[in-house]
């Protein structure tokens, strides 16, 4: 391909352009894609050769243009494909290297330790795999300079050999990092399993054996991966399946090993550093010595007496309040915290979707509350825990039998529990959600996914980032499908081991289950960047097919509700080892690895918490360093579905009319979709009903504040920055995102083990005006 070479030496930037027609009808032919799947828009069908591209060691990068000569925003799959991801790779890379093994283990137990800490967090955080890949880069970089190397940059030379070349073949390369980073950030994730396993020991005074705990970490871990491998042809192969989460991680591996001779690159990698850096010290401010940052409610400074601001405007502390207005100032909560959703990268109209659904929650809330429907004023605002009528904490031991199972005498004293509302609403949404989702994959997406199969099975994906990994062998669907068989034997085995109360058939509808919905939660989260949680809806099932049997309810939703997660993080990372032109068989062998590792060191931490912290986890608000609330949330469910389901749930009765709002959530979606079919300008195609339904009992949990602040600056990036400043969120707004939760993340792991009580001792930090006492935020104490 022939280019001219102007130099813009103002800006620095080194550019080319895109010379002959051929070649641009060349990249057409390669990047266009099916009209449907890229919403009707093929912004590659519009190159022409006033295109220009930066130039960085992968050659140019095609930059679309608008009729007015500024660069068109992102907007399609296509953009994300071509004009934010390099398609550059090098085959001749060394990946499996004494580097990779030992960073890769390391950071896995690292990561494993960690996740499990902050499992038990008043906040969900989860280990962000940006932190990962950040320590993982920092460690990688250091090697290679301190092992004696035959090439590179190490500082010590040795002779030319094998044993050498693996040691240290030269520079640290990007499919070492990336592949070091998966394993990792696989093991770092809290298994389900270990809220089954937390909830028996605080609850039922029930602890697992060692064997018994571990193999069924492992076996629930590994069995979605069975059913990712089969739906990769349209949920990873082509250029609709996004992931727009994966787009901060990406660029950072570019940033890190590409092109470091380009003047613009050298200058996103300085950018990149800065902001780490400030972020980190930033930090210390909101998480230890000003929590008052967390959240500022002027509403709560006005008046510190008042319970209802509190429960509308507070929301710095754990189960505080609902946080509206709120101004957070802590990116642990503001960003991705590791997440899927975050205000820098996720498009807008999912975030708008996602804080439409808070904006109903808020008034639900207070509305239900205020009235007192179903005597909602005799409990917490916002709790996870059952209660019986007058306010106290359902004695849920005194229901049931020796083997756990429903007394229907002993019921019949105690009486059925009570929810707060908002946990019930929280139940009311997810349940539609279920629903909602369905009904929006048959609509807007069933054509799509028919099509593309249709069209992989007689020509292939036309996608570039797949057609670059051809030269690469492929994983059999038999793999997949002998280790779905593998450890669908392990699950049933230890089920019975663990005396859980679940019977085999009952694994097996639990696991179709989550068959079912691999597809329809996949396609969301590949397109838009969210998946909501199925659990509620699982445990809806198990308590109906095995009722009056919490445990088993549990383990049934275990196994149709944790396959589904793993999936999407086997897709997800496929799709980042096809983005970044990693073998999809190493892809598979480390992820593997990982949740191996990830299962045996979640066990031991588990059990370490539990010893030290048992009372603090019962509590209903626990501390701002320790907090039971998954557990809480987890083991009430259980209770309410698997014991209680019936005389809870039945027609008629008090909660009888959640189950069917999973028949309003089938057809939610359906009026926004006529409503495109016959106004199909109007946007209504971008209201994302499973998303709005599912966030209606968004705020029912943790600390709430940072929902204002997170949707303001979604609206200035997604919209302000993309259309406005379509270069600048180019170059730097994913990178900044990157820099932003990987910062945050180095903090929040320092701030554990040397203040926070992760190494076992809490060192406060003392009171003042930005660290009061109570609430962070002023607001009046409520519990």
């Amino acid at each position: 391909m022939a280019y001219e070479n102007p130099t813009d030496e103002k800006a620095g930037l080194k550019k080319e352009r895109v010379g002959a027609r051929g070649e641009v009808e060349m990249a057409k032919r390669e990047l266009s894609y099916d009209e449907k799947a890229s919403n009707e828009k093929l912004p590659i069908a519009e190159l022409d050769s006033t295109q220009i591209g930066e130039v960085f060691a992968d050659g140019p990068r095609l930059i679309d243009l608008g009729a007015d000569g500024k660069e068109r925003p992102i907007e399609t799959d296509a953009d994300y494909s071509t004009r934010l991801i390099s398609l550059d790779d090098d085959p001749t890379l060394p990946i499996w290297t004494f580097r990779m093994w030992f960073l890769s283990l390391g950071l896995s137990c690292f990561g494993a330790v960690l996740g499990q800490i902050f499992y038990f967090r008043p906040q969900t955080v989860t280990v962000s795999q940006l932190f990962l890949q950040i320590i993982s880069y920092i460690m990688g970089k250091a090697l290679e300079e301190i092992i004696p190397g035959p090439a590179g940059n190490s500082r010590f030379r040795s002779p030319d050999n094998a044993f050498w070349r693996f040691m240290n073949p030269g520079p640290f390369n990007i499919k070492e990092h990336v592949t070091i980073t998966i394993m990792a950030s696989t093991a770092s994730s809290s298994a389900l399993a270990i809220s089954i396993f937390a909830a028996q020991d605080l609850y039922y005074n029930v602890r697992p054996n060692a064997a018994v705990g571990i193999f069924t970490l492992i076996g629930s871990q590994l069995i979605g991966y069975g059913m990712a491998g089969v739906v990769r042809s349209f949920l990873v192969y082509p250029t609709f399946a996004v992931y727009p989460q994966l787009m901060p991680t990406v660029q950072l591996f570019d940033a890190l090993h590409r092109g470091h001779e380009a003047i613009m690159q050298k200058k996103r990698l300085k950018f990149f550093w800065i902001i780490f850096i400030a972020i980190f010290v930033w930090e210390w401010f909101p998480e230890y010595i000003a929590p008052t940052l967390t959240g500022i409610s002027i509403f709560c400074l006005a008046n510190q007496k008042s319970a209802w601001f509190t429960r509308i405007f507070g929301g710095s502390a754990g189960n505080e309040g609902l946080g509206a207005f709120s101004i957070c100032f802590d990116w642990a909560y503001v960003g991705a915290g590791g997440g899927s959703i975050g205000s820098l990268f996720t498009p807008l109209s999912t975030q708008l979707s996602l804080y439409a659904g808070c904006a109903v929650c808020m008034i639900a809330f207070c509305a239900c509350y205020a009235k007192n429907t179903w005597n909602t004023q005799n409990f917490p605002f916002l709790t996870q825990l059952l209660y019986s009528l007058n306010g106290t904490e359902y004695d849920q031991l005194s229901i049931l039998n020796d083997d756990f199972t429903l007394n229907e005498e002993k019921l019949a004293i105690q009486g059925l529990p009570w929810y707060a509302a908002s946990q019930l609403l929280y139940k009311v949404s997810r349940t539609m959600y279920i629903g909602a989702a369905v009904t929006h994959f048959i609509l807007w997406h069933s054509e799509t996914v028919y099509k593309i199969i249709r069209d992989h099975r007689q020509r292939g994906c036309t996608d570039p980032h797949y057609i670059k990994m051809k030269i690469y062998d492929e994983i059999s669907n038999w793999w997949y499908f002998a280790m779905f068989l593998g450890t669908m034997a392990m699950a049933i085995a230890t089920t019975y081991a663990a005396k859980s109360g679940l019977p085999w058939w009952g694994t097996i509808v639990a696991l179709l289950f989550a068959w079912l919905f691999v597809p329809v939660i996949g396609t969301l989260n590949a397109t838009v960047g969210y998946a909501p949680s199925i659990e509620n809806m699982v445990q809806m099932v198990g308590g109906a097919i095995i009722p009056g049997r919490p445990v088993a309810n549990m383990y049934f939703t275990m196994y149709g509700y944790n396959p589904v997660v793993q999936s999407l993080n086997l897709l997800r990372d496929l799709k980042l080892g096809q983005y970044t032109k990693i073998p999809p068989r190493v892809t598979f062998v480390v992820q593997v690895i990982g949740t191996i590792i990830g299962g045996l060191l979640n066990f031991i931490i588990m059990k370490t918490v539990l010893g030290a912290q048992r009372d603090v986890l019962r509590s209903v608000q626990g501390t701002n360093v320790w907090s039971g609330q998954q557990v809480q949330s987890y083991n009430s469910a259980a209770i309410a579905w698997g014991a209680l389901g019936k005389p809870l749930y039945a027609t008629g009765t008090r909660y009888g009319f959640v189950p069917y709002m999973l028949l309003v959530g089938l057809g939610f979606p359906i009026p926004f979709w006529l409503l495109h079919r016959k106004y199909p300008k109007f946007g209504f195609n971008y209201v994302y009903t499973p998303i709005l339904v599912a966030e209606l009992g968004f705020l029912s949990v943790g600390i709430n504040s940072s929902v204002f602040t997170s949707f303001v600056l979604a609206v200035f990036s997604q919209y302000y920055l993309r259309k406005y400043r379509a270069t600048w969120f180019r170059k730097y707004n994913f990178l900044l995102s990157a820099a932003l939760d990987g910062g945050t993340s180095v903090m929040i792991f320092v701030y554990t083990f040397a203040v926070g009580g992760g190494s076992g001792t809490v060192t406060p930090f003392p009171t003042w005006a930005l660290n009061p006492k109570g609430n962070p935020d002023y607001c009046k104490r409520l519990t």
